[in-house]
C-alpha cells in the first residue's frame, strides 16, 4: 500500500521531492548540505524511514515460522515487498533472492554457480571498469578452480569494445561474462542486452551488476535476458543491509546452496538435508525483515515518481554538470561526454590538486563529493591516475547543488593559486 509521502511524490516535479528527505534539511553554519555522493549511498525519504519505524513498532516478528497473527503480518509485509521489488524490474518473485548487498549477491553466484560449473582451463570474463565486488569474487573463483580471469579493455571515452568481446568469446572456453550495467566511475551505460546476447550465442552465462542502474533508470530483466542480475538497496533510496539477486529459474534450481542453516531447508536428517523452494533455498537464517519492508517502500517511492522521469532528471543534471564544468580551468572529465551514454555520475580531476584535497575544500563549502579509487583500482591504473573526485546525483539533487559544486571547484583553484 502506498504511503501519503509516496503518493505525493508522483504529483510533484522532481525539483520539489527534496523536501521528502529529512537529512537534506541539515545545515552546517546555517548552510544546507549539497549531497553529491549518491553513487556511494543514497539518502532516504520519509516513507522509507517510516516503514522501518512502523515495522519495529507494530509488526516485529520472525517471518515464515510462526502461525500467530503478528508473525503472519510480518511475513506478509516482507514477502509483499519482495513481490513489488521483483515487479519493479520485471522479475519473477520466486527468483528474486534477498542478500546483504550486491557484493554478497555476486559472491553467491561465484561460489554456488561457479564452484559447480567452472573448472581448470575455463575462462571468466569481466572488464577493467568493474567495481571490486565484481572483480575479487571472480579472482577467488579462478584461483580455487584453476580457471583464467580475462578482462575487456575500456576505450579513452569510457566504452567497451563488442569486437573484443567477440574475440574473447571465440576461444570457446568462456563460462561466464560479468559486467556492470552502469560504471560507478565513468558513468558509462553499457549495452548489456547486446553483451548478454553475444555471450549467450557463445554458450556463456551472464551476470549484470546493476547497482548503479536500478536506482536511476528503468530496468527490464526480460529485455536484458541475463542469467543473473544483482543490485543493492541502499543506492536505490532503501536501507543498508539488503541487496537483491535475480536469477533464471532453471539455473537457480540447479545450483547448490550458498550458505547452510535455518529457513533454506525442506528437511534435515542426521547425515543429509534437502533444500527449500526458491527463493528461500538461498536465504539461510533470519531474513533482513525490516530492511526488506523498507526497500519495498523505497521501490514504491521510485515507482510513484516513475523511472522514466528519474532517468530524465539524472540525464538533465549530468548534462548541466558537464556544461558547467567547462567553466573550470584545468578540469578533465572521465567517461563519455554524451549524457545519453552515461548515468548520473561525473568523475573528474582538477590539474594541480589531489582529489582528496579537492573533496576536503568542497566539504568546507558543505558540498559532499567522493574522492578516491571508488573501489575500482584496476580502472584507476588503466586511466593513469591514483584517484578521482566524483559527483553523483539522485532525485533530490538540483541545479543549485551543481552550481555550488562549481563554486567550490573555483575556490579550490584559488586556494592552490592555480
Amino acid at each position: 500500500m502506498e504511503s501519503a509521502t509516496t503518493t505525493a511524490a508522483a504529483a510533484k516535479p522532481l525539483a520539489e521531492v527534496r523536501a521528502d528527505f529529512p537529512i537534506l534539511r541539515r545545515e552546517r553554519d546555517g548552510v544546507p548540505i549539497a549531497y553529491l555522493d549518491s553513487a556511494a549511498t543514497s539518502q532516504k525519504p520519509e516513507s522509507v524511514i517510516a516503514a522501518i519505524d512502523s515495522y519495529y513498532r507494530q509488526s516485529n516478528a520472525n517471518v515464515h515460522r510462526g502461525v500467530y497473527e503478528l508473525a503472519q503480518e510480518a511475513t506478509d509485509l516482507f514477502e509483499g515487498a519482495r513481490e513489488r521489488i521483483a515487479a519493479f524490474v520485471g522479475g519473477e518473485t520466486a527468483t528474486t533472492i534477498f542478500t546483504r548487498n550486491a557484493t554478497e549477491a555476486i559472491n553467491l553466484v561465484a561460489y554456488a554457480w561457479g564452484g559447480a560449473n567452472v573448472g581448470p582451463g575455463d575462462e571468466v570474463v569481466i572488464t577493467h571498469m568493474e567495481h571490486h565486488s565484481n572483480i575479487v569474487p571472480w579472482q577467488l573463483l579462478c584461483q580455487r578452480q584453476g580457471a583464467k580471469l580475462r578482462y575487456l579493455g575500456v576505450s579513452e571515452d569510457g566504452q567497451l569494445s563488442l569486437d573484443q568481446l567477440d574475440e574473447v568469446l571465440g576461444s570457446g572456453r568462456v563460462k561466464i561474462v560479468s559486467v556492470a550495467h552502469v560504471s560507478n566511475v565513468l558513468g558509462t551505460i553499457n549495452p548489456v542486452e547486446e553483451i548478454v546476447a553475444r555471450a549467450k550465442a557463445a554458450g556463456a552465462v551472464t551476470l549484470i551488476d546493476g547497482s548503479q542502474a536500478v536506482p536511476q533508470m528503468p530496468v527490464d530483466l526480460g529485455r536484458i535476458g541475463a542469467d543473473f542480475y544483482a543490485w543493492t538497496g541502499h543506492k536505490a533510496l532503501g536501507p543498508t543491509g539488503i541487496g537483491v539477486l535475480h536469477g533464471r529459474r532453471d539455473v537457480l534450481e540447479a545450483m547448490p546452496p550458498f550458505i547452510g542453516g535455518g529457513d533454506m531447508i525442506a528437511s534435515v536428517g542426521f547425515d543429509t538435508s534437502t533444500w527449500n523452494d526458491l527463493p528461500w533455498k538461498f536465504e539461510a537464517g533470519t531474513s533482513p525483515i525490516a530492511e526488506g519492508v523498507a526497500l519495498g517502500a523505497a521501490i514504491d517511492y521510485l515507482s510513484a515518481i516513475g523511472m522514466d522521469n528519474v532517468r530524465a532528471h539524472e540525464r538533465e543534471l549530468t548534462a548541466y554538470t558537464l556544461e558547467r564544468l567547462e567553466e573550470v580551468e584545468g578540469v578533465h572529465v572521465f567517461g563519455p561526454i554524451d549524457p545519453d551514454s552515461r548515468g548520473g555520475v561525473v568523475s573528474l580531476e582538477l590539474k594541480g590538486i589531489h582529489p582528496h584535497d579537492l573533496a576536503e575544500i568542497c566539504d568546507r563549502e558543505h558540498v559532499c563529493i567522493r574522492a578516491g579509487h571508488h573501489c575500482a583500482q584496476p580502472l584507476m591504473r588503466e586511466m593513469g591516475v591514483p584517484a578521482t573526485a566524483r559527483a553523483s546525483f539522485h532525485v533530490y539533487n538540483n541545479h543549485e547543488d551543481v552550481d555550488r559544486l562549481i563554486s567550490a571547484l573555483q575556490t579550490a583553484r584559488e586556494v592552490f593559486a592555480l
